[in-house]
């Protein structure tokens, strides 16, 4: 009997920094937005497996994220992320575990003359309910649901390679799901997120990311953005520093801050 298997092997095809970085909810994309890029140099006979931890620090709270993602021959990619959220005013944690699918649709952000397009999943699981309750979430758990868009230029800014990406997600989460999810105000929302970085050099790149955000708890729960530098050493590691403005968190103004996330490939 002959047993036919596809020839696997470790990733290293595409072009470096073209995969993007660690997105805070564990796909792959920028910090804050995931982008139709799969993570990892997977070309479409290799696998790629990356790691990654991330922390935000803004005025009153702290987000530490880590995870992973698998991508298996540039078409599926599968993640993990776990996020613990200090909140310093009540001297309390906040976390979540999600699991995140995400498929390529269409084309290559590079080479194809039309956006490179993928779907995904993030399945949400809050454990730690209690506040979110409390504030009026109608869940502990949630799915979003995403389209991402992204096509890199080369050359379009004197010179410079261009990357842009634009994400719609639904979503029902309050605050990323470390909240909860749903409430007095809505139970599902379409949004939109956007990212657009320019390349420097090989190696480094700088950007920009907005995400709008629903108010299902009625606590005008704000939009976030930020402006980042990534750092690709080589295909195996990877640094992104960003500025954050997240607006208000449950009520309390003026969260701005840092991010740093540290990405390992292989």
């Amino acid at each position: 009997m002959l047993l036919l298997l596809p020839r696997v092997s470790f990733a290293n095809g595409k072009i470096l920094a073209t995969p993007g970085v660690a997105q805070v909810e564990g796909s792959g994309g920028g910090g804050l937005v995931p982008w139709a890029q799969l993570a990892g140099y997977a070309t479409e006979d290799e696998v790629a497996f990356s790691v990654f931890c991330s922390q935000a620090i803004v005025k009153n709270f702290q987000l530490n994220s880590c995870g992973g993602q698998i991508n298996f021959y540039d078409r599926l990619e599968l993640s993990f992320a776990k996020q613990n959220f200090d909140v310093e005013p009540l001297s309390l944690t906040l976390s979540q575990q999600i699991i995140g699918l995400k498929v390529r649709l269409y084309g290559d952000f590079i080479y194809s003359t039309w956006p490179q397009l993928s779907l995904g999943i993030q399945h949400k699981l809050l454990d730690t309910p209690a506040v979110a309750f409390t504030l009026g979430a109608q869940h502990d758990s949630g799915t979003d649901i995403y389209l991402a868009a992204s096509k890199l230029h080369l050359g379009l800014l004197a010179g410079y390679n261009v990357l842009w990406n634009v994400t719609a997600r639904y979503t029902k989460a309050n605050e990323m799901g470390l909240l909860g999810f749903g409430g007095p105000n809505g139970n599902g929302t379409l949004q939109t997120e956007v990212s657009v970085a320019v390349l420097l050099n090989k190696h480094l790149a700088i950007g920009s990311e907005y995400r709008t955000k629903p108010d299902n708890l009625g606590l005008n729960e704000s939009d976030w953005q930020d402006v980042f530098v990534a750092w690709f050493v080589n295909k195996h590691f990877n640094v992104t520093f960003a500025y954050l403005d997240l607006g208000a968190i449950a009520t309390i103004p003026k969260q701005k801050g840092w991010y740093l996330s540290l990405s390992g490939s292989y």
